[in-house]
């Protein structure tokens, strides 16, 4: 690969404690210089003119939903890295909800192979039982060995005390988190949207706040009453002011838990639901706007560790239905930026290098990504060009992805990205 010069730009880089003008080198796929402007000799490099633009760490997406092996109907892992690398995003870490489930390093590894044809870096993440039928723990340490950077049932919890237990400490062992998709299904059986007034009004079964915070409660005494301090306790995408206040609660306590926030769980309440629109159905699912606005808070102060999409296409077909019948999911990546700038910058005031921290940065750390989130000298030249003040429509028709099913359609967002460098490779942007 030929070297990049990253020139004229405003780096940011959270890791570093970088926030003003810096040029940027990278060769052999690594971050090999940064220096003040005009402080770093061309050489044989491809020069880059960044000026008037924000040069960051590749963001990292943890929680995104790939649907190869078995769906590829719905989106490959081709398309769905292209559509990451569009938005920003270098890393991606896929969840095991595939068919068949992502529970063996066979499996593990087939979504790593180059046939696979990934545009950006994924990190598969392992299913926490065999099947995710909640029973029986996989093999930890062979998942990591292949590749596996976290476990989880997502899509399903782990409902049973025993199994908790026993896959906290398993993962604790190999130096894995465990990641809750936090909802009691004993609460949620026939629900599609959150329970509140308009559920009440469309005639829906809603899934109460306790479902969620009930479980991401009951983790916690699970994971002080094991005692190890390796065990981390990852909450996947938090909706209610419930379930933050339980990990509020647990850090103060000394325990090791994590938690992630979507952007359409700070953008969107239940009442984008509107008539029926599917394109509004997610689980966990829109919060009444108290719940929206704590997201927003537990961001601001620091509660939330990480931005993570939730990235769940499905076909067109399989969203034109009746909305109790419809999928759970939409897709995310192309949008995140850009709604996380529009809202959290933008309206909220967040600096920007903090968006990156929890875009790139954070979540980087909280799966233990080395070499990922950060431009320090020795990292991975995993490197997002944007413009942080560049207004631009979101077209679902004009996604990478393979499917369409996003709220966001013909949305203005705030933040426009220019070019997505992954390991040295310009994989968006030419």
């Amino acid at each position: 690969m030929k070297p990049i010069l990253i020139r004229n730009g405003h780096l940011i880089d959270p890791a570093s404690g970088i926030d003003g003008p810096r040029d940027l080198l990278l060769a052999e796929g690594k971050v090999a210089a940064v220096d003040f402007p005009g402080k770093i000799k061309r050489g044989e490099a491809e020069v880059l003119d960044a000026k008037g633009l924000v040069v960051a760490p590749g963001l990292v997406d943890i929680h995104v939903h790939l649907r190869e092996p078995g769906q590829g109907y719905k989106e490959t892992i081709a398309s769905g890295t292209a559509a990451a690398a569009a938005g920003g995003f270098t890393s991606v870490c896929a969840m095991p909800n595939t068919v068949p489930v992502n529970d063996s390093p066979e499996t593990t590894r087939w979504m790593l192979a180059p046939e696979r044809n990934a545009a950006i870096r994924v990190f598969p993440i392992g299913a926490a039982t065999r099947g995710s039928m909640g029973e029986a723990l996989t093999e930890y340490g062979s998942l990591r060995a292949a590749g596996a950077v976290a476990v989880t049932d997502d899509g399903k919890p782990i409902l049973g005390d025993r199994i908790m237990r026993e896959a906290l400490l398993a993962a604790a062992r190999a130096g894995l988190p465990v990641i809750q998709h936090a909802e009691d299904t004993r609460l949620t059986g026939g629900c599609s949207m959150n329970a509140g007034p308009v559920a009440f009004r469309l005639g829906l079964r809603g899934m109460t706040v306790e479902a969620e915070s009930g479980l991401v409660e009951r983790d916690i005494r699970l994971l002080g009453e094991i005692g190890d301090a390796r065990a981390h306790l990852h909450v996947a995408h938090l909706s209610t002011k419930a379930a933050l206040d339980a990990v509020r609660k647990a850090r103060r306590n000394g325990l090791r838990v994590t938690c992630e926030v979507a952007p359409h769980h700070f953008v969107l309440n239940d009442e984008a639901v509107g008539e029926y629109d599917t394109h509004a159905k997610m689980n966990p699912p829109l919060r009444a706007e108290a719940d929206r606005e704590a997201m927003i808070a537990g961001i601001l102060d620091g509660s939330v560790d990480a931005i993570a999409t939730d990235h769940a296409p499905h076909a067109v077909h399989e969203k034109q239905q009746e909305f109790e019948r419809a999928p759970n999911g939409i897709t995310g990546l192309e949008s995140a930026l850009g709604l996380t700038i529009a809202v959290l910058h933008g309206k909220h005031k967040m600096p920007l290098n903090r968006v990156i921290a929890l875009l790139s940065t954070q979540p980087a750390a909280v799966l233990g990504l080395k070499g990922r989130g950060s431009l320090a000298v020795g990292a991975f030249a995993d490197v997002v060009v944007f413009d942080p003040a560049k207004e631009w429509v979101f077209r679902a028709a004009e996604s990478r992805s393979k499917s369409r099913n996003t709220p966001f359609d013909g949305w203005t967002l705030l933040g426009k990205v220019v070019r997505t460098i992954s390991e040295g490779r310009v994989v968006f942007g030419g």
